[in-house]
């Protein structure tokens, strides 16, 4: 087998739960899934991460880890280069792997493709949204990272998509090609009946305008019968709306507000749910509908990637929230209804993971660059 090494910067929290208070999202947790699996299969596996006041070489699940900059360190538009090139390029030496893997649009992704050509190393882009796939929805800052995003995909050595809409959209306007690998998925034990659950309605992700959060409160403020959960912690550029939010969750006494949530805690609370809504106007293949079947819990959402909640019936598509409410009131109340769907959405995630190996496709596509 041979060495793989993931740089992603916000992977520590899904790591390792000794850091509890880090924000990670789909692109760490996928990170980090492909990590221990590919650890499992005899690979050499190392990380690129945050310091966050761990020692350098710290190993978590045989997952050695190398530190780049602290977050916070280094003086605007100045700390592009130092701290954060410089630091980030002296991690990806030490961790002198055959392959680096980077998920998502961003400043790192070029320069890991420099590092490793220089080297004669491979690497490796996986897509994490639909927004990789069109420079018109890039969600980077500056148009630098925007140049240098196209830069990088005509080098990388393989692009891994989600979905084969991601796929076409990459050809068309970007030139490129890729591979369709699914995302992967730990499938939990047995989930609670629909009597033992009490959260009516939950909605987990990251608060960012895209992720259209008052979407979800209208509907709220609409059945003040049901109970409402959200989960989500601020990002950078989007701490106004974080504050909103949260402000406007709190003045509905249906509504509990939870703001961040560690990683390994959410599963918990897809158990809890009778209902997951999604109200993203853009998504790669969301992780948390994965991780709400895998409970049980049906999705109700805007967006439907791959036509999977209609054409297998796993919940409800809908285009407005006077929809978004109906189904939500329907799909959190109907036990019988429930529990067709709820059954329904276990068989699909078992039967897609027994129907593929898709750690196996990883470790092909990886193997195929050495």
């Amino acid at each position: 087998m041979g060495s793989v090494c993931f740089v992603g910067l916000n992977n520590l929290p899904v790591l390792s739960r000794a850091y509890p208070h880090l924000t990670a999202g789909g692109a760490e947790l996928q990170q980090t899934l492909l990590a221990r699996a590919l650890v499992r299969r005899g690979w050499r596996v190392s990380m690129i991460v945050a310091d966050c006041g761990q020692p350098d070489r710290a190993v978590w699940d045989d997952i050695t880890t190398y530190k780049a900059y602290r977050p916070d360190e280094g003086t605007p538009v100045i700390r592009y280069v130092h701290p954060r090139w410089t630091k980030v390029r002296a991690a990806l030496a030490r961790a002198d792997a055959q392959i680096y893997y980077v998920s998502c649009a961003g400043g790192h992704f070029p320069q890991v493709v420099h590092f490793a050509r220089a080297r004669g190393r491979k690497t490796v882009f996986r897509i994490a949204s639909d927004t990789d796939c069109d420079p018109r929805t890039l969600l980077v800052r500056y148009w630098r990272d925007k140049v240098l995003h196209r830069w990088g995909l005509r080098r990388t050595d393989l692009v891994l998509a989600q979905t084969a809409s991601q796929q076409q959209a990459l050809a068309k306007n970007f030139g490129r090609d890729s591979r369709v690998i699914d995302p992967l998925l730990e499938m939990p034990g047995d989930p609670p009946d629909f009597a033992a659950r009490d959260i009516g309605a939950l909605w987990v992700g990251n608060i960012r305008a895209l992720k259209r959060p008052q979407l979800f409160l209208q509907a709220a403020a609409s059945m003040p019968q049901l109970s409402f959960h959200m989960i989500g912690g601020p990002l950078p550029g989007d701490e106004r709306l974080f504050t909103e939010t949260r402000e406007r969750a709190r003045a509905l006494p249906n509504v509990v507000f939870h703001g961040f949530v560690p990683q390994h805690e959410i599963g918990s609370y897809f158990e809890r749910a009778r209902v997951f809504v999604s109200t993203s106007e853009i998504e790669g293949f969301p992780n948390t509908y994965m991780q709400a079947w895998a409970r049980g819990t049906p999705v109700v959402a805007y967006l439907d990637p791959e036509r999977l909640v209609s054409r297998n019936d796993l919940g409800a598509i809908v285009t407005r929230v006077e929809e978004l409410g109906a189904a939500i009131a329907r799909l959190s109340t109907d036990a019988a209804q429930w529990q067709v769907l709820s059954s329904r959405s276990r068989l699909f995630v078992a039967g897609r993971s027994a129907a593929r190996d898709t750690v196996g496709e990883y470790a092909a596509a990886l193997s195929g660059l050495l």
